[in-house]
């Protein structure tokens, strides 16, 4: 079966979806002799030999693997004109969206992975466009995202809380959707603590990566620092890790608004060592999202040795289950209270949850992330092309 996956997205400044990409190829390379494999990469990956993010060789792939050029964003007018081009001329058995991105007129069978409908569930507030833009490209995403679940043949998602979401909300038979819990580096557990890199960072810090989307919910993370640091005897910075964008940059701005500067630390892009080392010299990993797939930072930060504290939305409690310490993520003293206990927790007891959380993550890996989604593959490698949806 000649199987082609849309790897656009790959690479580490994609966040979690390039994650996804990086470890699904990687894992899939190693144990699928079988069918050939088609990449359609950007230019940046399609040339690239090594990344000093990555610190390793980046695709180097078997002899039934084989890349395509494709360098051109996702969400834009390109790629609804030359990917079904491309589609058409690498004629497929089976195509993998990573992202619900699909071309509207895609013709081929194909599986999409969709790690969360929080675009669905987000505003003007979650977009960088002028807001007679955004309203333009509003409805081409709902159709494009409409399409995608409709016209695949089958839908994968990393929690069982995002798929009673599609479910529910698409009115879908719950057979077409299939739950592959994700993984995390296991070189994390591995990693030796008390390396410090400079970053000047004075006193007890908590941590947050990833991107500054508006459901991340960092505003009231901030609020609760600058409280918790005006009133509570132990004071606690907050450092952020991730790429720098509109997003992270009107959260900056705001900072500086609410003359909040001296509690927050904006870091930018880290690569994977220095973000171990960051994560196991902070008193906690603070995960305060409203909305999620995954959580795969708190899986990380649980390898690296790091005390989590999570929103106590349904996919954190289903993924974390009793590893992490829960908050509710709409108020700002619970955030603060969550802190609170970090700070103040015992020393044994600290060891304890992190020694707990460490054996508990060992059931989730790539590598049966990649086996189960191998297993998708050729279930579907015998099914027919689906009946086009009208809309």
């Amino acid at each position: 079966m000649k199987i082609l996956i849309d790897a656009r997205l790959y690479g580490l400044e994609h966040s979690g979806i390039g994650r996804y990409l990086i470890n699904l190829i990687k894992e899939i390379s190693k144990i699928d002799e079988e069918n050939n494999y088609i990449l359609l990469l950007r230019k940046k990956y399609f040339q690239v030999k090594s990344d000093r993010f990555l610190n390793k060789d980046l695709l180097k792939l078997p002899k039934n693997w084989k890349k395509v050029l494709a360098d051109f964003r996702h969400y834009s007018f390109q790629e609804q004109i030359y990917l079904p081009k491309i589609l058409r001329a690498e004629n497929p058995d089976l195509v993998h969206f990573p992202h619900f991105n699909i071309p509207f007129f895609c013709k081929e069978r194909f599986v999409v992975t969709i790690h969360d409908i929080t675009m669905h569930k987000q505003g003007i507030s979650a977009t960088n466009l002028p807001t007679l833009f955004y309203l333009f490209k509003r409805l081409p995403y709902k159709l494009i995202f409409r399409k995608a679940v409709k016209d695949s043949v089958k839908i994968i998602t990393p929690s069982k809380s995002v798929k009673k979401e599609l479910v529910e909300n698409f009115n879908l038979n719950k057979d077409k959707v299939v739950q592959i819990y994700e993984g995390y580096d296991p070189t994390y557990l591995k990693a030796k603590t008390g390396k410090k890199f400079d970053y000047e960072l004075k006193g007890d810090y908590f941590i947050y990566t990833g991107n500054a989307y508006p459901h991340k919910n960092l505003k009231r993370v901030i609020k609760a620092v600058s409280n918790l640091n005006e009133k509570f005897v132990k004071r606690a910075s907050f450092v952020i890790v991730g790429s720098k964008d509109i997003f992270s940059k009107r959260i900056e701005k705001w900072v500086r608004e609410e003359n909040a500067g001296k509690f927050v630390r904006f870091l930018g892009f880290v690569s994977d060592e220095e973000l171990v080392s960051l994560y196991q010299n902070s008193i906690g990993f603070i995960y305060p999202s409203l909305s999620e797939g995954f959580g795969l930072q708190g899986l990380e930060a649980m390898a690296a040795g790091t005390l989590v504290l999570a929103s106590n939305i349904p996919t954190f409690k289903e993924v974390y289950k009793g590893n992490a310490l829960y908050f509710n993520p709409n108020d700002f003293y619970s955030i603060e209270g969550a802190m609170k206990d970090a700070l103040g927790m015992e020393k044994g007891k600290r060891i304890e949850l992190i020694k707990k959380s460490q054996k508990f993550i060992k059931k989730y890996s790539w590598e049966k992330m990649a086996k189960q989604t191998l297993d998708i593959y050729n279930v579907l490698s015998d099914y027919p092309r689906p009946v086009r949806t009208q809309i």
